[in-house]
């Protein structure tokens, strides 16, 4: 037990019993708790008095005023400078006073500036893991990013106090903690110097390849997967007209599905180059993605941000588990990538439509479009503006891809991001006629879908086209094209043409025809139309 407050001044008008101690004893609260020195100096309220005096004594006298103890005016000498106890970062909450943490540092961001109404800024966040497997994050502003900037290393234990706790903003931060920690000018910040073993280096919360499926779109989640293609790095131009760089690799895991994985920025050069490497030489190396970002655009989809981590070869049980997987035969199973809209065998939300049953439905006159999946021949394909120079710069996560021109400065313009640049992109804009046993319609197959029905890219066809004016081999790959059998994942929205409603087919995604899936599928209509067919 700790004694806080050696004595204090009496409170309220205390009387005393009758038949107790000599009433001078007790006019001192606390008598028996002084320290000796204390005893001494005040003996002479100890000492009995004269008979003669006894009976004018009153008992309820108030005694006189004492002024305040020592401790009231010598301010923090007489604080209690107890070290603040160290609790659970799960145990945290913002109406606890004195509190500390033991947690390591699993991630470091960026120092960011910023300006707003209140004048420029600068910020930084770290992550924090404890032995109980809690997560918190830690924002610093300002001044406090000058203090602990420096200090913080991935890896390292520290013992944090001294914070305030805010509301998490689950849109920046992956974490399982409702909870915020922003570090102030009289927090503190101390590196432990002795490992300590039983706090992790990292802790995965990992969802199987086939669950991001259902994953809300910007969601952020880990995974882990084999990596099983990795694709050059790619320089883009983003809004600012900054260049950045991009890579897409795929995963695949036990779940019997793979998933395409973007690489933004640095990533692409340093973990990215390291895949690359690995994969070209024959190794498939085990990838763990920490907190990469859901896209649910054509499908399903997970790219880096700036707080994402990755890590090759992880050792952990899952990623033992997954090596050995795939060592056993893992390597040599299919999987279906669930980036992509999922044709027969895949998709369980499926319409099969003939391209007569578009029209004869409706499809496509509600509010919302129409999506259906349709098996056709491409029978014909207009030449004429069959692609269009699209602005290649990045408008948030996005490239902008809005058509652009050529200024007297042979120069590339685009309106909307009221930028030049000297080069642009190519992309398709193909009109199409496509054929099945019921009849035909015109599609739209924009840049995928595109290079999926030619084989090329649309900069080569417009080189051959405009630049080459090789009306020969440009010819030669058009009817090349043509009478192959695809399945069409389309999406059918009525729109408006000057006066008149139209009804628009957009191809989403082409996909060869794999006979052995498309065999399952007409399989599994004459066992759903034909439940009594005769058993052979």
């Amino acid at each position: 037990m700790e004694t806080i407050i050696p004595e204090y001044e009496i409170i309220g008008n205390p009387k005393l019993p009758t038949g107790s101690e000599p009433e001078a004893n007790k006019s001192m609260p606390n008598n028996n708790l002084l320290e000796p020195s204390t005893r001494s100096t005040n003996n002479r309220y100890s000492a009995p008095a004269p008979a003669n005096k006894a009976q004018s004594f009153q008992p309820t006298i108030q005694p006189a005023y004492q002024p305040p103890p020592n401790y009231k005016i010598q301010g923090p000498i007489m604080k209690n400078e107890a070290p603040a106890r160290i609790i659970p970062i799960a145990a945290l909450n913002p109406y606890q006073g004195r509190w500390a943490i033991k947690a390591r540092v699993t991630a470091k961001g960026d120092l960011r500036r910023y300006n707003n109404a209140r004048g420029d800024g600068k910020v930084f966040s770290f992550d924090l893991l404890d032995s109980d497997g809690g997560e918190i994050r830690v924002t610093c502003f300002n001044a406090v990013v000058d203090r602990f900037y420096n200090v913080i290393e991935v890896g390292k234990v520290y013992l944090i106090s001294k914070g305030s706790l805010k509301p998490a903003q689950k849109n920046f931060n992956h974490l399982k903690n409702e909870w915020e920690i922003f570090l102030e000018s009289n927090s503190t910040v101390e590196l432990c110097p002795d490992e300590d073993g039983s706090i992790p280096r990292q802790q995965f919360s990992f969802r199987p390849i086939t669950e991001i499926e259902s994953a809300e779109n910007n969601s952020l989640l880990d995974v882990i997967g084999i990596v099983i293609s990795v694709n050059p790095s790619v320089p883009i131009l983003r809004k600012n007209g900054m260049e950045t760089q991009r890579r897409i690799l795929n995963l695949k895991d036990a779940s019997g599905k793979s998933v395409e994985l973007t690489l933004w920025g640095d990533f692409c050069n340093k973990e990215g180059q390291k895949l690359q490497e690995m994969v070209d030489s024959g190794l498939f190396p085990v990838l763990a993605v920490k907190a990469g970002k859901v896209n649910d655009f054509n499908g399903k989809s997970v790219g880096t941000i700036s707080s994402t981590q990755l890590f090759i070869d992880p050792d952990c049980p899952e990623a033992q588990g997954l090596r050995a997987w795939f060592e056993s035969g893992g390597r040599n199973t299919a999987s279906i990538s669930i980036s992509k809209e999922l044709m027969p065998g895949g998709s369980k939300n499926e319409i099969r439509k003939t391209l007569t049953q578009i029209k004869d439905e409706g499809l496509g006159r509600s509010d919302k479009p129409d999506w259906v999946t349709a098996k056709a021949t491409v029978v014909f394909i207009k030449t004429d503006n069959f692609c269009y120079t699209a602005c290649p710069l990045m408008v948030g996560d996005r490239q902008c891809n809005k058509k652009v021109t050529q200024s007297g400065n042979k120069r590339w313009l685009c309106d909307r991001c009221n930028q030049e640049f000297e080069e642009c992109d190519y992309r398709y804009l193909l009109q199409v006629q496509i054929e099945d046993h019921t009849g035909l319609t015109w599609v739209t197959a924009f840049q995928e879908a595109g290079e999926e029905i030619l084989g090329c890219s649309a900069k080569e066809m417009y080189l051959l086209k405009y630049e080459l004016q090789d009306d020969t081999r440009f010819g030669e790959i058009i009817r090349s094209r043509l009478f192959h059998q695809y399945l069409f994942r389309l999406k059918i929205k009525e729109e408006l043409y000057g006066d008149e409603q139209r009804v628009k087919i957009t191809v989403v995604k082409v996909d060869k025809v794999n006979y052995s899936a498309e065999s399952r599928y007409l399989l599994d209509m004459v066992t759903k139309n034909f439940p009594n067919r005769k058993q052979f």
